[in-house]
């Protein structure tokens, strides 16, 4: 069967690979399948979960920081930015930096409104900060309306943080 010239190693393969270990029973071979089954099943499953989650996240609208309302006329910013300088300039600066500042006697870390995390807060949040006040910061419910603190909102966005 095997000319006088094979190489040992190939000899051993043969020995040890014979036809008879490779007879499978049928009950083997349904095992073997359902196992291929069920890998490719838990594959499907885990491209289709991958593929809809990035698919809606990519078809939903997602609510971002720089989502706000459409820009606004000068007079408009006039208004904010008299409001800012009246109730805003004292703690945060004309120019929004904000900073370590003594106020009423209090070592206060007052929030850049241009960097950081404020570039993160959506509308909503900065809504909710100037009206009810928090973190050492007054709240001004009592002193503007809502329209003036959207307008103080809109001003942020735009002169501060360019959005």
């Amino acid at each position: 069967m095997v000319g006088k010239g094979a190489c040992p190693r190939c000899l051993r393969m043969l020995y040890f690979f014979r036809p008879q270990q490779f007879q499978v029973s049928g009950e083997m071979v349904m095992k073997i399948c359902t196992l291929a089954l069920v890998i490719v099943c838990v594959m499907l499953f885990i491209s289709a979960c991958n593929k809809s989650a990035s698919e809606n996240v990519n078809r939903a609208p997602v609510r971002t920081p720089a989502q706000t309302a459409p820009a606004g006329t000068p007079d408009q910013f006039a208004s904010a930015r008299a409001i800012f300088k009246k109730n805003c300039a004292r703690c945060h600066g004309e120019d929004g930096k904000g900073g370590l500042k003594t106020i009423d006697g209090k070592k206060l870390k007052i929030p850049d409104l241009t960097a950081g995390h404020a570039l993160g807060h959506f509308d909503e949040d900065f809504i909710k900060q100037i009206t009810k006040g928090g973190d050492g910061m007054p709240a001004f419910k009592d002193k503007l309306t809502p329209q003036e603190i959207k307008e103080l909102v809109h001003l942020i966005r735009h002169e501060f943080q360019g959005k």
